[in-house]
């Protein structure tokens, strides 16, 4: 397995430019070049399938808080979803030539290993325009095959901005890489019902800890009813709560007003 650099050496200064651009405006042309040219592999070859993709508001600001296996969950989580999506990426990803199609689709670099004020700058800037953000819980890929321990930013963001926190859970990105042995797993993308904290201007990183645990047993509990019924088993129970949901609605609306 080749070694993860996990310090960028490059100053911040660096990334101002691409900060910059997702601050002024939402992602360009080049958004949906990219989900042109990569809807077709994600669904011929992984067979990418997602589960409740009406959970994520329809409109408004949020945050998609996934899991991450693989370099190319971010495709993933997105492929499915009507609403343009922005993400927040390890500053080792900016480099010619693809920094130029990071940077014009929406994604914004965060320097990890250290204090990065800019990536929740700018991810506050994407929030205040209606956006959405998507942040890896736990900071970084998780290489062992198994879900990782949550970070503090996921926790420090959604406590700080208020909005709408939307898990996710990714199953079988894991194997990825074994496109190479021209192995192509079957993906599986669930998202979990939006929950809220309550806005804290200034949180502690234990207030932060805390929120990110929460959020993280959500991805959690997720992630281990796609290990364990698969699928299908995801599929039926999502179809399940859809008609319990709209028989318990249908029954309100036949109940006898009040007089």
């Amino acid at each position: 397995m080749k070694e993860q650099v996990y310090k960028d050496p490059r100053p911040a200064e660096h990334f101002e430019r691409f900060h910059a651009r997702v601050r002024r405006g939402r992602p360009d042309w080049m958004y949906e070049v990219v989900r042109l040219v990569l809807t077709p592999i994600l669904l011929l070859f992984y067979r990418t399938r997602a589960v409740d993709t009406d959970k994520v508001p329809a409109h408004g600001p949020a945050i998609v808080a996934p899991n991450h296996f693989s370099f190319i969950d971010h495709f993933f989580i997105a492929v499915y979803l009507r609403r343009k999506v922005q993400f927040m990426a390890k500053s080792q990803l900016f480099t010619s030539p693809i920094q130029f199609v990071y940077s014009h689709g929406g994604v914004f670099p965060i320097l990890r290993g250290r204090r990065d004020e800019d990536a929740f700058k700018t991810a506050h800037a994407v929030l205040a325009r209606g956006g959405i953000v998507v942040m890896y819980a736990e900071g970084g890929r998780s290489r062992t095959g198994e879900l990782g321990e949550p970070k503090a930013g996921i926790g420090r963001l959604a406590l700080e901005s208020g909005v709408p926190v939307v898990p996710a859970a990714i199953a079988g990105s894991a194997k990825v890489r074994n496109w190479k042995k021209l192995q192509f797993p079957k993906v599986t993308v669930q998202y979990d019902d939006a929950f809220r904290f309550e806005r804290a201007e200034s949180p502690s990183r234990e207030q932060s800890q805390a929120a990110a645990q929460v959020i993280f047993d959500r991805i959690s509990t997720l992630y281990g009813g796609l290990d364990q019924s698969g699928r299908r088993g995801a599929v039926r129970a999502a179809r399940a709560a859809r008609r319990r949901a709209t028989d318990a609605a249908e029954a309100v609306g036949r109940r006898p007003a009040a007089h």
